[in-house]
């Protein structure tokens, strides 16, 4: 049976779409339903949430940072070896960048590209029937999305329930459930989103009493009927470049509660293109493995566990080790943990790996937030001097001190405004908060 799809999307943040998704998913795995997630834009939270619930990873879709062949890519193994893909748009359905137009960046253009029927989750909290002028709306903004539906999210009462569906139904527009509020279904959060899936308690308890609400208040017949094959075409399938060629054959990858937020779509293409992966733990006080020839250090939260991080001796010597031959490399989270020191939430200074010269805060807060495009400067792990890669940046954390060293790139925002250099480079190490999506930069 070819692989069907849908997309679970919302008039804005904040309105549910991740715990119906998650319920959706729960939901239709319990039946049996061999279902996989995906999600538009550049988070790392959420699909983690999906992963843990089909037991698939689950990928980005960006129409900004990756280029429409490595779209389709990445659309097409998604679509691989499952009943149905259930996309999760980010932000609200439009809402993206003012241009190019198809490649803002918003879920839409992922909707239009795939012909993704839209499932749009309404928060009805504080409203009744004029939720139907935001259903109606939203179906008539962009013939090439297609709302198939709405879900009502956060209803108070059977009558409250009622008065938003009748008056939606009557724009032609079906209701295919209506989403209790629940205080026990509440996720809890932080300041890069919710607590991630791997610290998260009661998990699998969470997504069995997701599964029965969506059960009793969601017409999950109708929901599959929705879903349709996302329309890609047969020349678009075929293998193409990674998104990042891997920066080594053996490459080590710190992987705990630190460092945790590494694309599904990276390590795809690193391992298509034969490279293996080795975790380690700082948090542990492991180093990389002597066998590997170059190691990465992804983001995470590594400001909440600074002060086991400076005590994790063995790694920094083992990691210090390891960079006087061979690339290592840091995004964000790894950044920060390259520098010389990190200040935590309380003002607390802990020392770190001293790689890079830079110090960097978590008790001075400013949150910085946005597409980016990078042209390195020098040859690194990440590519070639000359490169540009697209990603984005999402911190909280300040670099108090920048240090001595080399910026590693010139930085520009996704309207193409300078932002002057970013990152740092000494030696075979290289770091910046800079996440990256793709080495790709054509459309």
């Amino acid at each position: 049976m070819m692989t069907r799809g849908l997309m679970i999307a919302a008039p804005r943040s904040g309105s549910g779409k991740t715990t119906l998704t998650l319920a959706i998913l729960a939901a239709l795995r319990r039946r049996g339903i061999a279902v996989r997630g995906a999600k538009t834009g550049p988070d790392y939270i959420d699909p983690a949430f999906h992963e843990a619930l089909t037991g698939h990873a689950s990928p980005n879709l960006d129409s900004w940072a990756m280029p429409a062949p490595l779209l389709d890519t990445i659309m097409a193994g998604a679509a691989r070896d499952c009943d149905l893909l259930v996309t999760e748009a980010s932000m609200g359905l439009f809402d993206g960048l003012l241009g190019p137009e198809n490649a803002r960046g918003a879920p839409s253009d992922i909707a239009a590209r795939y012909a993704l029927p839209v499932l749009l989750v309404v928060d009805i909290s504080g409203q009744g029937q004029s939720a139907a002028a935001v259903a109606l709306g939203f179906a008539r903004l962009d013939p090439s999305v297609r709302i198939a539906g709405v879900i009502l999210n956060r209803v108070g009462s059977p009558r409250h329930a009622a008065m938003a569906t009748q008056a939606i139904t009557a724009t032609g527009i079906p209701v295919l459930g209506a989403f209790g509020r629940d205080a026990q279904l509440q996720m809890p959060e932080r300041h890069l989103g919710l607590v991630q899936a791997r610290e998260h308690d009661g998990l699998a308890a969470l997504a069995d009493r997701l599964a029965t609400q969506a059960e009793r208040d969601l017409d999950l017949d109708a929901i599959l009927a929705c879903a349709r094959p996302p329309a890609i075409a047969a020349t678009q399938t075929q293998p193409v470049m990674a998104a990042l060629p891997p920066p080594g054959q053996r490459i080590a990858v710190a992987n705990d509660a630190a460092f945790s937020f590494l694309y599904a779509h990276i390590v795809a293409g690193w391992r298509a293109a034969g490279a293996e992966l080795y975790p380690f733990s700082p948090l542990d006080d492991e180093g990389p493995a002597e066998g590997c020839d170059a190691c990465w250090l992804p983001g995470g939260y590594p400001e909440l566990h600074a002060g086991r991080l400076a005590a994790a001796a063995r790694f920094r010597h083992a990691l210090t080790s390891f960079a006087t031959t061979r690339p290592v490399h840091g995004e964000c989270g790894g950044f920060m943990v390259l520098g010389e020191s990190l200040t935590d939430a309380a003002g607390h200074t802990h020392r770190m790996t001293g790689l890079l010269g830079h110090a960097t805060s978590f008790a001075t807060r400013r949150m910085n937030l946005g597409y980016r495009a990078a042209t390195l400067r020098h040859d690194c792990a990440i590519g070639r001097a000359g490169t540009t890669l697209r990603g984005h940046e999402f911190h909280y954390a300040t670099v108090t001190d920048p240090g001595h060293d080399t910026p590693l790139a010139d930085m520009r925002d996704g309207y193409g405004a300078g932002r002057g250099g970013g990152g740092a480079r000494r030696g075979h190490v290289s770091g910046t908060f800079f996440h990256i999506l793709s080495a790709h930069n054509g459309q």
